[in-house]
């Protein structure tokens, strides 16, 4: 085989990401005080608490809370590191999104808790889809959106980024996601792209937004990452090596199981610092038993 030839990968393995089976599981994010946050999540946003753990010789605890069951919904991984009692958020980090068949009322009960309503429900700007916004409290924003019905409430991680042409790039190519809505707003001056593996009301999507001249943000320590599924972390993750190639990014953590849990993943960062987990489909299931 002449020298440098197996650096150019094959046609049918740059097209495995759009044939693979994947899905968004979970975003992870760190929280001063575990406790606190199910209760509001669970209370003001009717999230159910899907488990927890407490890994005490790592000093830290998990807990998942969604919409349903982890097999076949997208839930929130909170991390608590013992001890540590806030983070920042950074200024790259946009918000999560939950969708609902009546804003108003939403709000209103979120109100009577406590929460902290940070923008009114009301018509998006230019548009007719009625949303608000809430403060969880750690500072997380998340935006609540007006639809009848979902089959994921849990429904936007938004992240800004520096180049949106470049991330749509890159999430199709290394990821497999679909480019289901995009929207250019001059008036306001940001550009939205939103990605994922099916149309925008039936799944999770992950909204990148670009904002007129800006082309770095802080990531703060708060805000972790997404984790999607795949059938094969090795092979998923040689396509990642590739595109980091072709368009920026940094791999994190070659293909391979995790110690004492045995679960296959790899993870990597997008051209803007984000970073992504890759997490074997079977691996998975396993460890939810």
């Amino acid at each position: 085989m002449a020298e440098g030839s197996a650096a150019v990968p094959s046609t049918e393995l740059l097209e495995w990401p759009k044939k693979d089976r994947r899905r968004f599981l979970h975003a992870v994010y760190r929280v001063g005080d575990l406790d606190r946050t199910i209760k509001f999540y669970t209370e003001c946003f009717g999230m159910k608490l899907l488990r927890k753990r407490d890994i005490p010789e790592e000093k830290y605890s998990n807990a998942f809370l969604g919409f349903g069951p982890e097999e076949s919904h997208f839930v929130v991984e909170l991390t608590y590191n013992y001890g540590v009692t806030s983070y920042d958020i950074g200024t790259g980090f946009g918000h999560f999104a939950i969708a609902t068949p009546d804003v108003y009322k939403m709000v209103e009960d979120i109100r009577a808790k406590g929460g902290n309503i940070t923008r009114e429900p009301g018509p998006v700007k230019g548009g007719s889809t009625v949303i608000a916004f809430v403060k969880d409290p750690d500072g997380y924003i998340f935006e609540l959106i007006q639809r009848a019905s979902t089959p994921e409430p849990l429904c936007q991680v938004m992240l800004r980024v520096g180049d949106l042409d470049r991330s749509v790039k890159f999430y199709e190519k290394a990821l497999g996601m679909k480019l289901v809505k995009k929207v250019d707003n001059p008036e306001y001056k940001y550009s939205i792209a939103m990605m994922g593996y099916a149309e925008e009301h039936e799944t999770t999507v992950l909204e990148l937004t670009y904002n007129y001249g800006v082309t770095e943000y802080t990531k703060g320590n708060a805000y972790a990452q997404v984790a999607i599924s795949t059938d094969d972390v090795y092979k998923s993750g040689e396509v990642v090596e590739h595109v980091i190639q072709e368009l920026g990014g940094k791999v994190t953590r070659k293909p391979g199981p995790i110690p004492g849990i045995n679960t296959k993943i790899t993870s990597f960062l997008d051209p803007d610092g984000w970073k992504t987990v890759l997490v074997d489909n079977e691996d998975f299931l396993k460890e939810l038993q």
